[in-house]
């Protein structure tokens, strides 16, 4: 019986889309309106994401400008983006906020390329989670007799290609954003 590993395979497309926009989150100097998409700002009780309450624009190399539709709000998007510590300056003027991304030392450099490693290392052991989950559906169907012994092995080296090839796409993915980092 041949086993559907089309979930699975879905799975890792995910695991990959989402470190992805991790790395997208994760500055290397240049304005990136992306980096703030994981803040969320108090909003009349509910938390929200920037963009539902400003317009975030690129005003310059290392400066994006925020311009809240309520300018009430520029004091709660400033905490956020304070609290957030994306390792940014915020100022708040009569326009509404302006973000300022510093020079990246060295220093710096080395922490965000940790990050990176760290967010390589969540998505490796999502990969494993969901490997596992496979693996143990197949044990389940070979003790439950739907499954030969033959095929329940075979599947599991099936699922583990799987898994490596994912994991190949995660590291290149990984050295290119600390090429880019540490460049």
């Amino acid at each position: 019986m041949a086993y559907d590993f089309n979930p699975l395979k879905k799975q890792m497309i995910g695991v990959e889309e989402w470190m992805k926009k991790e790395f997208q989150q994760i500055r290397t100097g240049q304005a990136s309106p992306s980096i703030l998409d994981s803040v969320k700002v108090e909003s009349y009780g509910a938390p929200v994401g920037i963009q539902s309450i400003a317009a975030v624009t690129v005003e310059g190399a290392r400066t994006i400008r925020i311009t809240p539709w309520d300018k009430s709000q520029a004091k709660e998007i400033e905490k956020a983006i304070t609290v957030a510590n994306l390792g940014l300056s915020v100022v708040v003027d009569d326009q509404g906020l302006r973000v300022n991304f510093p020079e990246l030392t060295a220093e710096r450099r080395t922490q965000i390329a940790k990050i990176a490693k760290e967010k390589l290392e969540d998505a490796k052991k999502q990969v494993r989670q969901h490997r596992d989950v496979v693996v143990r559906d197949l044990q389940a169907k070979e003790k439950d007799g739907k499954m030969g012994k033959d095929d329940a092995f075979r599947g599991s080296k099936d699922a583990q290609k799987i898994v490596d090839d994912t994991n190949k796409k995660l590291e290149a993915d990984f050295a290119k954003k600390e090429k880019e980092i540490l460049g």
